[in-house]
């Protein structure tokens, strides 16, 4: 007779999946309210070795708050460094589509429209952010 052994719940893949799901999307989420709430960037500025040393401390919460093995951990790094490159992408993209919308949205108007339209647009864009 085979008896079975229950794991504890958060090592289910799905719910692990989950929780870097959520954080991810949180991560997006936060870029997106600061991107237009007219807060300065300070993060682009940052070195790629900076942002390397936030991405191993990230892993290595993961890896002891969740008990990870070296092996899940071993994923774990690939699927946060396949994101953390997904979203730097996406990120690329949104900045070239505001670029655009705003272009042709200035083409439209004359100079003083867009002398005040530059006045108006901290106060617009958390406004047009999707909720």
């Amino acid at each position: 007779m085979m008896v079975a052994v229950e794991r504890a719940p958060w090592l289910n893949p799905r719910i692990v999946t989950t929780l870097i799901l959520v954080f991810m999307a949180g991560a997006a989420t936060g870029a997106l309210v600061m991107r237009f709430s007219g807060v300065p960037i300070v993060h682009r500025a940052r070195s790629s070795a900076a942002r390397s040393s936030d991405h191993d401390q990230v892993l290595q919460q993961f890896k002891t708050g969740l008990n990870l093995s070296d092996a899940q951990t071993q994923k774990l790094a690939l699927l946060l460094d396949d994101y953390s490159q997904y979203y730097e992408s996406v990120q690329e993209q949104l900045d070239d589509l505001r670029a655009t919308g705003k272009r042709q949205f200035m083409a439209i108007l004359n100079p003083e429209q867009r002398e005040k339209f530059e006045k108006m647009l901290p106060e617009l864009v958390p406004q047009l952010a999707p909720k």
